[in-house]
């Protein structure tokens, strides 16, 4: 079905300008069908998974229909479990956060009755609870339903299966006959049918049709990761499998902007593309990506469609799909042209259940993996040192640095004391390298600027970078290159970190066999040379300076 963009749904400017905020691009199917039905005041039966958006499908036309000097309750939402109850109040006074003065509480067990109590007390528009406390509230006479005009049961199978019929029905009672009743429910057990007959008028049943979908040949996989491990975690599989190119999705362009910033900022390649990007900025960043010199993209749904780059080793779930449509196309960037693929989903917390409804939709098994070590990715990079030592031995003549070792060294140290202190040596250097991207990598950086390109015109010389306003394009030099191991990812990757300036902003850069010249704009000059000054890229000091002409 055709997914509508927010505003195409008639609704007012604070609730987009907070759509907005929290990043969505478009609505969700659920919401896309089920928000013009309840905004025009009709009863509606959503069927709709865990993770889908349903929140938002009945929380906008909620917030829409409060009148904020009324301070009796308005709306009242049952869900099953106190942790659905306050998911919900969170997510919807994310959405009302622009509409001024309304109240929203959560009521469940658990919590001193006595607070809520105080709330209700002073006024609440909307009530969000379980029916097991809601029934305490009425029985005490603390809560009034007399002013509710709608009211939505929230996983609606699930309070029937944990018994709640009977509470239920109470509730219902408790609200004027003149109100607007949504249900929401996962599927449509007889009691929940009988629910909806006895306490619907006439309601319009939404339900999401899913198209038929091919899942290719991948390998996927699952991390059960919180969201405070996501960066680490997405880090070390880029490390551990050695990936050139990798797609990593996000469902907001705030976490797009977020994962850029701390990725550019531990020296990773890395930009993005979302939708407050034009078409102009979307295809300049892709064509660094399809050359290769952005290893990591980044991106939401909406700004992907249409990728089609070929040899992306992987596709990262950053955050797991709030449709299980988006998780197959998502997938499907990688492993094409009969090539092997990658699919690395991090989950946590309910998140393990909308993955396994992806499972049950898309008819895939996706396999739970250990995060990997700093121990793991330590024994893959000492076997790459090997595999590139015996290349060497079998592609290049040694002849002249054996003599070296043999004349140096005497007959003090056998050769193989020789190889493993050179093979110590490099492992050292490799964990100083990781040890000087952690420390660069600020806890909190500043979300790179990728909507900046319009300050920008096209670079004097090759008209392909950006340049800054006013000033154009200065070249500087760097004391690294080639024979360092240094690739023109590394530049970028160690200014962008080191300084803050946005990776989309550098222009050219040329590495040679012992030098690197890099085009920056030249308000920025100034500022990246005093702090490249002092420090290392690939373990080596950096020495830099304005460009000869």
């Amino acid at each position: 079905m055709k997914k509508l963009k927010f505003s195409e749904l008639a609704l007012s400017p604070e609730i987009l300008k907070a759509v907005a905020d929290m990043g969505f691009e478009e609505a969700t199917p659920i919401q896309s069908l089920a928000i013009p039905f309840i905004m025009k005041g009709r009863d509606v039966i959503g069927q709709a998974l865990t993770g889908t958006g349903k929140t938002a499908a009945f929380g906008i036309p909620i917030l829409e229909t409060i009148d904020a000097k009324d301070r009796r309750p308005q709306a009242i939402v049952l869900c099953p479990t106190r942790e659905l109850a306050i998911q919900v109040a969170e997510e919807m006074n994310c959405l009302g956060r622009h509409k001024k003065n309304i109240a929203i509480l959560p009521i469940y067990g658990g919590q001193p009755i006595e607070r809520q109590i105080h709330a209700l007390r002073k006024g609440v528009h909307i009530v969000i609870g379980t029916p097991g406390r809601v029934i305490d509230h009425l029985e005490r006479r603390t809560l009034k339903l007399d002013g509710v005009r709608m009211v939505v049961l929230d996983e609606a199978d699930e309070m029937l299966d944990m018994g709640f019929r009977d509470d239920i029905e109470i509730i219902l009672k408790s609200v004027p006959a003149e109100r607007q009743t949504v249900f929401f429910s996962a599927t449509m057990p007889k009691a929940f049918m009988d629910l909806t007959h006895k306490y619907q008028k006439n309601p319009h049943e939404v339900k999401i049709s899913h198209g038929k979908l091919t899942v290719p040949d991948i390998e996927q996989t699952y991390f059960e990761v919180k969201e405070t491990s996501k960066l680490d975690t997405l880090t070390r599989v880029i490390d551990l499998y050695d990936l050139q190119l990798a797609l990593v999705f996000c469902n907001t362009k705030r976490k797009v902007d977020e994962v850029i910033g701390h990725l550019q900022a531990r020296g990773y390649f890395a930009d993005g593309i979302h939708g407050d990007m034009n078409q102009s900025q979307r295809d300049r960043v892709m064509a660094k990506f399809r050359s290769g010199a952005i290893e990591i993209l980044v991106a939401t749904d909406v700004a992907a469609r249409g990728i089609d780059v070929e040899n992306i080793g992987a596709v990262f779930n950053y955050d797991v799909p709030q449709d299980e449509e988006n998780y197959v196309h998502r997938i499907g960037r990688t492993g094409r042209a009969g090539k092997s693929g990658r699919a690395f989903t991090f989950a946590a917390g309910r998140d393990i259940y909308k993955l396994r409804d992806i499972q049950r939709y898309a008819r895939v098994v996706i396999q739970r993996k250990q995060i990997p070590s700093i121990k793991d990715i330590e024994e893959v990079r000492i076997n790459q040192f090997f595999e590139k030592v015996r290349n060497v031995l079998e592609t290049e003549d040694i002849t002249k640095f054996t003599n070296m070792i043999e004349h140096m060294m005497g007959n003090d140290h056998s050769s193989l004391e020789v190889a493993g202190a050179l093979l110590k040596m490099s492992v050292q250097q490799q964990q100083q390298q990781q040890k000087q991207q952690q420390s660069a990598a600020p806890s909190n950086p500043e979300p790179p600027k990728l909507r900046k390109y319009e300050k920008y015109g096209k670079s004097a010389g090759t008209g392909k970078y950006p340049a800054a306003a006013g000033g154009g394009v200065t070249k500087l030099f760097l004391n690294v290159g080639r024979n360092h191991n240094v690739k023109p990812g590394d530049i970028l990757g160690a200014i962008a970190g080191e300084t803050g300036i946005e990776g989309s902003l550098i222009g050219d850069i040329d590495v040679g066999d012992s030098y690197t010249f890099v085009e920056v704009p030249s308000e920025e000059a100034a500022q990246i040379i005093a702090i490249m000054g002092r420090k290392y890229i690939k373990g080596n000091k950096v020495a830099i300076g304005l460009a000869k002409k």
